[in-house]
């Protein structure tokens, strides 16, 4: 009896996937929409609800020309020019005009966020978790996996777009204008969407791939801040910024299409690139390969705060510099307020202070809008552990005699650690620009000290993360709602004329503007013991609940 093996040939379905690179897409697709089909819809409602209330409101406040052209003297101010657009019309400002010029930004910035994310959910994390290796066993094509991401993130922003649309047509905006904003914001989207697809091919963690692409977004809002800066209708800079392409079709102004055609062929640029780079590498592997640490990092990962360090450090270090970075631009505006105050009486009341000492008022509000920095990074830390969990590394801290107690608050030490020194940083940042521009120097320490008031805010919100995780595991992503609010009171409260009990929901609010408000101890205090208590409940929950699960 012959012992010899026969090779089987392969069947017609392998014959065709390696014929057919794009086999099974469709699967994919349909497989990824369900994944993120809430994601999505609560991003598009969200647009929809934020923008449509946000135009009510502002018809409210502004309801003739004469309250437009006074609020139109805000932007002769480089402050507002760089934190909001490019000033067009201002010697006959519309109201959409207002829109496009201090709105258009704060809308096209979280669909720049929610892209990258998304991309690189789909994509980088999908390989390192390593779900794709076994997608990539079934009958699907080499670029099925990569198309069906892109899809996703396409029709991502096709909704927020659409949402958009539909909020501004539905309270009176012009139609064609409005639909030039929705196509703008989706274009724009998909320009990060796509660099967050080329950053995955880089490095070999989603970590790593998100923070390469937020990174980008910073330098994108800073470069076309600072070239509106240079020329209030936008200068040869801002166009090195694809949000500057969104904002120069000039939306309810003098529309022009042509800019939206940079944001896309920079997409698909940026997607052949993707797809250069990734014919480029193995499975699972990343172009720059992740460096060996020192021989004693490896002793130290099976301990609470080595694990912590290792997967945290590098990102509180990218966050902190670019955060300084913004802190020092922003500060070396702060005396640009004395010099409108002549033509914009109501400034007070626009930024919710009736204060004397306009460069201390301007920088009251530096620190509370930079606060959401490390509010943010404090949210993000906590539920890098769940992370952590759900791939199994938390397990192995445990089994080398770690208790969960430790394990909790090892890693709650590290991102704590994090969270004040990019306080501090901030402080230091905006302090170092306002005496820059004012000439004197008491003016470091006294916001670096300023800036600590919101240590305890910071703090709140991430106890409400500790607690959702140490409870609720498979929820502790709804921390990142408490974060998204506290945004919206500390950017549009003012604008969308909030009611106090709204605003009383953000952390934030609860803080002393200052340098210039009196401090007061008590919420502060209140805030520091109700994080202590959120944390000491996630900490039972830990206790109680099985590691590893839903």
């Amino acid at each position: 009896m012959s012992t010899a093996t026969r090779t089987r040939p392969p069947d017609s379905t392998q014959r065709a996937v390696g014929s057919e690179p794009f086999a099974g897409t469709g699967a994919l697709l349909r497989l990824y929409l369900r994944v993120s089909r809430r994601q999505i819809l609560i991003w598009a409602l969200a647009f929809l609800a934020l923008v449509a209330s946000s135009v009510v409101a502002l018809e409210e406040t502004y309801p003739d020309a004469a309250a437009l052209q006074a609020r139109a003297s805000l932007m002769n101010n480089p402050a507002a020019v760089m934190m909001t657009g490019p000033a067009f019309a201002l010697e006959d400002y519309t109201f959409g005009a207002m829109l496009a010029n201090e709105l258009s930004l704060w809308v096209f910035l979280p669909a720049a966020i929610i892209s990258v994310l998304l991309a690189v959910r789909h994509t980088r994390a999908e390989e390192e978790s390593g779900r794709l290796e076994v997608l990539r066993s079934l009958p699907v094509g080499r670029f099925a996996p990569a198309v069906a991401a892109v899809l996703t993130v396409s029709l991502a922003n096709v909704a927020v777009g659409l949402a958009l649309i539909g909020a501004l047509v539905g309270t009176g905006m012009e139609t064609v204008d409005s639909l030039a904003f929705g196509l703008a914001t989706a274009l724009t989207g998909l320009v990060f969407g796509a660099l967050a697809a080329v950053a995955a091919q880089v490095t070999e963690h989603a970590r790593a791939a998100s923070g390469m692409a937020l990174g980008a977004i910073a330098v994108a809002f800073l470069v076309r801040g600072v070239g509106d800066v240079i020329d209030r209708e936008g200068s040869w800079l801002s166009w090195f910024s694809p949000f500057a392409w969104a904002q120069q079709t000039k939306l309810y102004v003098d529309l022009r299409w042509w800019p939206l055609a940079l944001s896309a062929v920079a997409t698909a640029v940026l997607l052949t690139v993707g797809v250069l780079l990734a014919r480029r590498r193995d499975l699972g592997a990343g172009l720059r390969p992740a460096r060996p640490g020192p021989a004693t990092a490896s002793r130290g990962l099976p301990t609470p705060t080595g694990l912590a360090r290792r997967h945290v450090t590098g990102t509180i270090v990218g966050w902190g510099i670019g955060l300084f970075l913004f802190a020092v631009a922003f500060g070396t505006l702060a005396t640009a307020l004395e010099d409108m105050i002549g033509d914009l009486p109501d400034l007070g009341q626009w930024i919710a202070l009736d204060l004397d000492d306009l460069t201390r008022s301007f920088a009251a509000v530096m620190l509370a809008f930079l606060s959401l920095g490390p509010v943010a990074l404090a949210v993000w830390g906590v539920l890098q552990l769940r992370g952590e969990e759900k791939a199994g590394r938390v397990e192995s801290v445990l089994v080398a005699g770690s208790p969960r107690t430790g394990l909790l608050g090892g890693w709650l030490a590290v991102v704590t650690v994090g969270v004040v020194l990019m306080q501090v940083v901030l402080g230091l940042g905006v302090g170092i620009g306002v005496a820059a521009a004012t000439g004197t120097g008491e003016w470091v320490g006294e916001l670096t000290v300023a800036s600590l008031a919101y240590l305890p805010a910071v703090l709140f919100v991430a106890g409400v993360a500790v607690a959702l995780y140490g409870l609720l595991p498979r929820g502790a992503g709804l921390a990142w709602a408490l974060v998204v609010w506290a945004s919206v009171v500390v950017f549009l409260g003012d604008l969308l004329d909030l009611p106090d009990w709204a605003r009383d929901l953000s952390p934030l609010t609860h803080v002393p503007m200052v340098p210039d408000a009196d401090p007061r101890a008590l919420p502060l205090v209140v805030m520091t013991a109700l994080a202590v208590l959120l944390a000491a409940v996630g900490a039972a929950g830990l206790r109680r609940r099985d590691v590893g699960s839903a």
